[in-house]
């Protein structure tokens, strides 16, 4: 830790030509501090997804599990995490890695048993660790009990009524019901066989062909999510992340839409105009969804991935009585630009403010590049599920993974929840030479190898250097192969390799959870420090602590007060911040 006495942030060359007014003068309020007696936990949590398959595997079988994940939540709860939120871990025939479920209430025997979790349970309670767990509302794998009784019913029979199922047009029903189109590629419609051997309706799938999405229109469907939700509130989850959850309700009609037939929900369908996206009718769900929650106390957790235009209307999910977070996918899809993320930030905190809740902040999830190579681009970086490939440019990786750490601290000072996926913490990079007959996301065989898909961002953790699959496997003498190859030099990422290192990725990491929890940042203030606000530059005050951030390509003279924490550690007490760095400092 240094004190320096230069008053402004500017380019290096020019600072002692350059005088400023105190910060105190030039602040703009932007977010108030959250009154202690307001709080739910998860206001300013900091919540780690966990991605099962990728995260460890404690059988020698090449896919993570349970027991593996239990195996590591010590490693969470050192790095100083409040929670982890488990992607799908139930009964499914993993055509898109679990999102496809078979069975809402069992545990696929590819990651353990219900004894398995329970186990987990245990021993995240021990450490002070909340679990929340993935829920997929919109659709089911098409072996799901509901689904194939469905099949083997008649047109208009209850059992049908449990999903989207219509007559085709045309004079012969060969043509779909409407031009909507499947988030993974092509149509978003199959059409059945009957029993005897004709064609038969078509069923809705907003995802692949072996998802096919309920039919919210039917108080059914609703009673059955709610005996859902209660079987597992009843073993003690702390609450649920909702797939897709602005895609349940479809507009009456299912009428035609003009957006672009890729099906990107963010891109293509606008969640404000789609007809399959953000229906007024979802709102009435997660209320009813909101007091089931309640009957098991004040601390359980709803979060929506609501991907919905604008800000404004995000909010409309996380009004008081119904879900508690929404992720924030406007924040996640801004570059690294210091005039984007001020309108990002200030949007978010009005938007969620109005309501009186919470804004998160996420950089990375299992359905995008990992920011680390997403930043490694100096100009488009690669758009949300198309992936990156050995055909593409190469990003540059040294400087994508400055740029991540950088906006990796910037982030952990925002008032809010923060959301990390699994291995940002060691500044992993998406496998970008994945070899095409290696990849399972379906969306790479929907389009031809159009799209490249996900699975460059899920690969299996490196833990120790100088074991089997960079320590991902265990239990076997002879592990198998990880279910998708790992690059050449994942062991020099390894946890165990940077954990030694106080210059590392993992090391930021623990430093600044630390320090967020010690200064409360994430149920702190903000406000702009309007004279290190430039184009290539970023300030504001959380409490006494002035977080700065350069994302042009010249070093900035730092302004006076105690370093905390630098995204170059290796600087030590250098009164420079470089190019790509962020730093807090205690005024």
């Amino acid at each position: 830790m240094s004190v320096f006495s230069p008053d402004l942030v500017v380019p290096s060359s020019t600072a002692a030509a350059t005088t400023a007014a105190p910060i105190a003068g030039q602040l703009t309020p932007v977010h108030l501090a959250i009154a202690e007696n307001k709080r739910h936990w998860s206001a300013d949590s900091v919540i780690y997804q966990v991605y099962p398959r990728s995260f460890r595997d404690s059988n020698g079988d090449g896919v993570g599990d349970l027991a593996g994940i239990t195996l590591e939540l010590g490693q969470l709860a050192d790095l100083g995490v409040d929670a982890v939120w488990l992607s799908p871990f139930y009964s499914s025939p993993q055509r898109d890695a679990g999102y496809d479920v078979s069975d809402y209430c069992q545990v696929d025997p590819l990651f353990g048993t219900l004894t398995d979790f329970e186990n987990l349970m245990e021993t995240a309670d021990s450490l002070g660790l909340r679990v929340i767990i993935d829920l997929v509302p919109n659709h089911c794998s098409d072996q799901h009990a509901l689904f194939q009784a469905a099949l083997s019913a008649a047109p208009g029979s209850p059992e049908r009524d449990m999903f989207i199922f219509r007559d085709g047009q045309g004079s012969d029903g060969s043509l779909p019901p409407n031009n909507w189109q499947s988030h993974f590629g092509g149509p978003a419609w199959t059409r059945t066989t009957n029993l005897d051997g004709t064609l038969g309706q078509w069923y809705l799938h907003l995802f692949d062909s072996t998802q096919p999405d309920f039919n919210w229109d039917n108080s059914a469907v609703h009673t059955e999510f709610e005996r859902i939700l209660r079987f597992w509130l009843d073993r003690g989850v702390d609450g649920f992340r909702v797939d897709v959850a602005h895609a349940l309700v479809k507009a009456p009609g299912l009428p035609n839409w003009g957006g672009t037939a890729w099906g990107g929900s963010s891109e293509g369908f606008p969640g404000h105009l789609a007809p399959m996206f953000g229906q007024p009718a979802l709102h009435d769900i997660y209320r009813r969804w909101r007091e089931v929650l309640a009957d098991y106390g004040p601390d359980k957790i709803l979060c929506a991935e609501a991907n919905v235009d604008p800000l404004e209307r995000m909010a409309d999910w996380v009004r008081p009585d119904q879900m508690h977070q929404a992720f924030n996918f406007p924040y996640l899809t801004t570059g690294f630009s210091a005039p984007a993320l001020r309108n990002v930030v200030q949007s978010s905190l009005n938007a969620f403010d109005a309501v009186g809740a919470t804004s998160t902040w996420v950089l990375s999830n299992h359905d995008v590049v990992r920011h680390a190579t997403r930043f490694g681009y100096d100009v488009a970086s690669p758009r949300d599920g198309d992936g990156v490939g050995s055909g593409d440019a190469q990003p540059n990786l040294p400087l994508g993974r400055q740029r991540a750490a950088a906006a990796s601290l910037f982030m952990l000072a925002l008032p809010g929840a923060c959301y990390l996926y699994q291995g940002e913490e060691l500044g992993l990079p998406d496998h970008t030479t994945l070899p095409h007959d290696a990849r399972q996301d379906p969306t790479f065989a929907r389009t031809g190898g159009e799209r490249l898909g996900r699975d460059g961002c899920r690969i299996p953790l490196p833990w120790r250097a100088d074991s089997h699959a960079a320590g991902f496997s265990d239990g076997a003498t002879e592990p198998a192969a990880p279910w998708l190859p790992q690059p050449a030099d994942w062991q020099s990422y390894a946890r165990d390799t940077q954990a030694g290192d106080p210059a590392s990725h993992l090391a930021l990491y623990s430093n600044a959870l630390k320090l967020r929890r010690e200064l409360k940042l994430g149920t702190g203030s903000l406000q702009w420090a309007e004279e290190f606000c430039t184009e290539h530059s970023l300030a504001f005050l959380n409490g006494s602590t002035l977080v700065l951030l350069n994302t042009g390509t010249e070093p900035l003279q730092l302004p006076g007060g105690t370093i905390l924490a630098r995204s170059l550690p290796e600087l030590g007490d250098s009164a420079q911040l470089e190019s790509s760095e962020a730093i807090w400092l205690k005024l």
